[in-house]
């Protein structure tokens, strides 16, 4: 039985236990929403991108031909199209990371227009930009899931190989990678730049670099 089956009849189960209220409920549908919502929350994210940056590390160190890339975004759109591009051209999101950089967060992401690299843009510019990232890069997994989902019901319906789908389904890779971002704590004092890194973290940011206080 795979992943998304088990899943579903468990949540078939939890509704018919729920009583009439509960059998407007679709189980299969429940399960498609729980997985185009795997993260919920930027801690979530964090967590997971820590763990796969921990792994990246221990790769390299064993082998230096295992290393990691990371390009620059200064837009949540321009990661997506970025990340979903990696994929479909090298099949895997593996060892491709987002770069966030100080200098691009000043010239393109602030209110008070383009700024120099000085850290004169608001504080909370940069967490922004990294929740706008991981919406943007939770959306293309979504997008893809769904097009998965339709696979299936095509299967399911027209005699097709249903459990390769289902297959494609469990070993899903997804779009959400590690963002390695700098902190620009500015002229910020050490509360200042724990509280910066703090939300940096809630944002979903598993890694940062160069504070500068």
């Amino acid at each position: 039985m795979t992943t998304y089956q088990r899943e579903t009849d468990t949540l078939s189960t939890l509704c018919q236990s729920q009583g009439s209220a509960w059998q407007a409920i679709n189980p299969e549908y429940a399960t498609r929403m729980r997985l185009q919502n795997r993260f919920r929350t930027g801690i979530e994210i964090a967590q997971y991108t820590a763990d796969v940056m921990r792994e990246d590390m221990a790769a390299y160190d064993k082998d230096t031909s295992q290393y990691t890339q990371s390009l620059g975004c200064w837009h949540g759109f321009t990661a997506q199209q970025m990340m979903m591009a990696i994929k479909r051209h090298q099949k895997t999101t593996k060892r491709s990371y987002v770069y966030l950089s100080g200098w691009m967060v000043a010239a393109l992401r602030s209110a008070f227009g383009p700024l120099p690299d000085q850290s004169m843009h608001e504080k909370t510019s940069v967490p922004a930009l990294i929740e706008e990232i991981y919406t943007f890069l939770k959306q293309a997994d979504a997008r893809e899931l769904d097009h998965l989902f339709n696979d299936l019901d095509e299967a399911k319906a027209n005699g097709g190989d249903v459990q390769a789908v289902l297959d494609k389904i469990d070993n899903f890779e997804t779009h959400v990678v590690p963002i390695i971002a700098d902190i620009d704590a500015g002229f910020g004092n050490e509360e200042a730049t724990y509280l910066l890194a703090k939300k940096m973290i809630e944002a979903g940011a598993c890694a940062i670099r160069k504070p500068s206080i």
